[in-house]
């Protein structure tokens, strides 16, 4: 997999984030899960929202690394799993994409409820439930992989580019 796959990007705040894990949640009401298992790492802060929204206080992880670098996907390592098959579980991670995650996941917790926030054509099939369809082709920058920074006044570069003119 080469990051030239990858022609556009999808910026994720932090508010939107919320309101799409607060869509998320509007499908999940009523549904009496056991508690939640996040996929690490991206999973994890949309698990805590999740929780937080459906008032469920049992959180465990499967951790499992597939992305060796900034855009560039390797094969799959499992950290952790857990000691079950998913039964009455909700099973969240932040984005499906290519599915080789999400396959190496539901072989693990079959029975488990899977959902993500995001989901490209590729891993679609292999969620129960998702917010936002992002194109195959687009990488979508997480608020987490984001830093806050200064950005001048535009008064202040122009007068810059007019001192170097």
């Amino acid at each position: 997999m080469s990051s030239e796959r990858y022609h556009d990007h999808f910026i994720v705040s932090w508010d939107q984030l919320h309101r799409d894990v607060r869509a998320l949640c509007h499908t999940l009401i009523g549904r009496d899960f056991k508690g939640i298992i996040a996929i690490t790492r991206g999973g994890l802060i949309p698990a805590g929202l999740i929780a937080r929204e459906l008032g469920i206080r049992h959180i465990d992880t499967v951790c499992i690394k597939s992305y060796h670098d900034h855009m560039e996907q390797g094969g799959l390592e499992v950290v952790k799993g857990v000691d079950h098959d998913g039964d009455g579980w909700l099973l969240v991670d932040d984005l499906v994409d290519t599915g080789n995650t999400a396959r190496a996941v539901r072989d693990m917790l079959p029975k488990a409820h899977f959902v993500t926030v995001y989901a490209k054509p590729e891993g679609r099939p292999l969620v129960d439930g998702f917010i936002t369809e992002v194109p195959q082709s687009c990488w979508i920058q997480f608020p987490w992989d984001m830093g806050i920074a200064y950005v001048e006044p535009i008064s202040e570069q122009l007068k810059k580019q007019e001192s170097d003119s």
